[in-house]
């Protein structure tokens, strides 16, 4: 009786041991939006003009496409991948809306085709990741100057800023009564989508099993370089309809356009509490991770702050998100070693009784 309690109690994971309030508020998830909260808060008290509906409009406009492309990215590095290309997508899914349109295309119709590039793109990467068997470090290392390239050769120095006013006005307008931006639907419809594939479905289970062992995975019957592969095509989809928007946003097709965002991107991310060796991380943390870097913006603008400033604190941030998560599982592996070894002591004790 009392081994088979002892057994019984070796094969609870510890996680599931603590009381739920402590597996729901105890994350780096809840910490990110607690600190979110708190920024809100001292921003609401001592910045001025912080409170202006107009503030709440600017804000989410300039983040829509980093919210977007978080989605997809949250998933790639989750199976222990990265895709530093995504800002690069934006680039040249840009230019493509942007000579497609000069060269009198109907807009949807360009829109269309930018959507198809972005597609393509990632599944350019895809290919060379999972088929190839190249890392997808260097892989997308290679594609952000390829496609950046490409889209700086196709149209140079110059820029398209002629779009038809009913899109452009589109991209710009807010939801009827609110100070909310009308990109936030889309966004909010394909935030929840991804949120039920990562978190509801056996595939997105796989994802979490890829990025702990991507050997027992496969063993285990889920086909990685499939998984992978759509994972990167959906990253150069969603970024080419970012592009899309980028460039109706500003009315400005141009190579140069996101240039650096993917940085905003991999950090928001990663400070949402998705771990960078894969296996770890959840939708809600890493929006409020974009959310918390681009309020955070925000408000040091508004207080006067430099962007040079903003960006060595976005750096801070980063290195600490990652520095803590690093802290964080080297303190939990030495729990879990602990606790193994009372458990064996106990087992031993047991035994000897018996």
């Amino acid at each position: 009786m009392t081994s088979t309690t002892v057994d019984e109690r070796a094969r609870t994971y510890s996680a599931h041991g603590r009381p739920f309030w402590r597996r729901a508020l105890l994350t780096r998830e809840a910490a990110i939006i607690g600190i979110l909260l708190l920024v809100i808060v001292v921003s609401l008290a001592t910045v001025r003009n912080f409170d202006s509906p107009l503030t709440v409009t600017y804000l989410l406009r300039d983040i829509a496409p980093i919210l977007l492309i978080a989605l997809p990215m949250t998933l790639i590095i989750i199976t222990e991948e990265i895709d530093l290309s995504v800002a690069s997508i934006v680039g040249l899914s840009s230019v493509t809306v942007g000579v497609l349109t000069q060269a009198g295309w109907p807009f949807e119709v360009a829109a269309l085709a930018a959507i198809v590039v972005g597609l393509v793109a990632g599944a350019i990467n895809g290919f060379l990741v999972t088929v190839v068997g190249l890392p997808s470090l260097a892989v997308t290392i290679g594609t952000l100057a390829l496609f950046r390239g490409i889209a700086v050769g196709l149209l140079g120095t110059e820029a398209v800023t002629e779009f038809p006013e009913t899109w452009t006005d589109l991209a710009k307008a807010n939801i009827p009564g609110t100070p909310l931006p009308l990109i936030m639907i889309p966004f909010a419809v394909l935030a929840i989508v991804f949120a039920v594939l990562l978190h509801l479905t056996p595939f997105g289970r796989s994802l979490y099993a890829i990025g702990l062992n991507k050997e027992a995975a496969q063993f285990s019957g889920i086909d990685v370089a499939r998984t992978k592969f759509v994972l990167f095509v959906l990253s150069g989809t969603v970024s080419g309809f970012a592009g899309v928007y980028f460039t109706l946003l500003y009315s400005n097709a141009r190579g140069e356009n996101a240039m650096g965002m993917e940085l905003q991107i991999i950090a928001a991310v990663l400070l949402g509490g998705v771990s960078i060796f894969g296996g770890r991380g959840a939708l809600h943390g890493v929006i409020a991770g974009v959310l918390l870097i681009g309020t955070l913006g925000s408000a040091l603008r508004l207080a006067g702050v430099t962007s040079d400033i903003i960006n060595v604190i976005t750096g801070v941030l980063l290195v600490l998100s990652v520095v803590s998560a690093s802290l964080l599982a080297w303190l939990q592996s030495r729990r879990a070693a602990s606790l193994g070894k009372r458990r064996g002591a106990r087992s031993a004790a047991s035994a000897a009784t018996v």
